[in-house]
């Protein structure tokens, strides 16, 4: 015969079960103080294409925005020891050391991160652009180059890929599958914004990290980035629209509502 204590322990072992699963399941529920975060076994590739302002002159908008985009997305939950950066000019930086931009780095990189990340990739490229792709150093990185290189590298895990150029939009069709999230900072046929010798970030570099400390996962960062562009741009006065290109796989959609970034309240001078 079942006592009523026993049914009240058993309903207790229920109940307790019924909350682990729902921990598991429920994005942000189930992190416990200490725990790992969404995107720690996820590796992270941060790249400055470039060293020049649009006018030619030297310009450390690039690098600003590969280091600083780096350190957010550590605070957000990414493994520093899955986090590469990669400079024009590496030699002139401090630990954490950059790698020379080239493709050779890239890829071997890119190679090497299911080692320690297997959880997904992301890139993140900021540089110049044209309707051909995007500056890497001394060549361009075409959208058949960095589609192959996705292939080979990153596979069919999880990945996002962020391209900040001018006229980025051309990455969008060429890298589209259905586990990647494609997010560019402008149409195919338009420009985007602030790469100036006395800038400190692009338009889209600096809405990215403003966002990207506040959003709560990669599906809401991108509308934010969105709206962010579309104020800075209309607020400053600049035209035409560069209009940010964004894509979802139908794979990766729903697994990105899961993930969520572990961000914390920022500085308001960081805005």
């Amino acid at each position: 015969m079942v006592t009523g204590s026993g049914i009240r322990r058993a309903l207790g072992q229920i109940t307790l079960g019924i909350a682990v699963f729902m921990g598991l399941l429920i994005p942000g529920q189930g992190h416990a103080a200490g725990s790992r975060s969404d995107f720690s076994d996820w590796s992270a590739l941060v790249v400055a294409g470039d060293w020049h302002a649009h006018s030619g002159a030297p310009s450390e908008v690039f690098d600003n925005a590969r280091r600083d985009i780096a350190k957010t997305l550590i605070t957000a939950g990414f493994d520093p020891l899955n986090v590469a950066q990669f400079s024009v000019r590496p030699e002139r930086y401090r630990a954490p050391k950059p790698y020379p931009t080239n493709l050779q780095a890239l890829f071997e990189t890119l190679d090497h991160a299911p080692a320690t990340a297997r959880g997904g990739c992301l890139v993140y490229l900021t540089s110049h652009g044209s309707p051909l792709g995007i500056v890497f150093g001394d060549t361009v990185l075409t959208p058949a180059m960095l589609g192959a290189m996705l292939d080979q590298t990153c596979g069919q895990r999880p990945t996002i890929a962020v391209i900040s150029a001018c006229y980025s939009g051309v990455f969008v069709n060429p890298l589209a599958r259905p586990n990647r999230m494609i997010f560019t900072a402008a149409r195919s046929d338009r420009t985007s914004f602030g790469c100036g010798e006395n800038d400190v970030y692009t338009y889209f570099d600096t809405c990215f990290l403003s966002q990207l400390s506040q959003a709560q996962d990669f599906s809401a960062l991108a509308t934010q980035v969105q709206n962010c562009i579309s104020v800075r741009e209309q607020t400053t006065g600049v035209s035409p629209a560069s209009e940010p290109q964004l894509y979802f796989g139908a794979q990766i959609r729903p697994l990105l509502a899961l993930l969520q970034l572990d961000n914390l309240p920022i500085n308001s001078a960081q805005h």
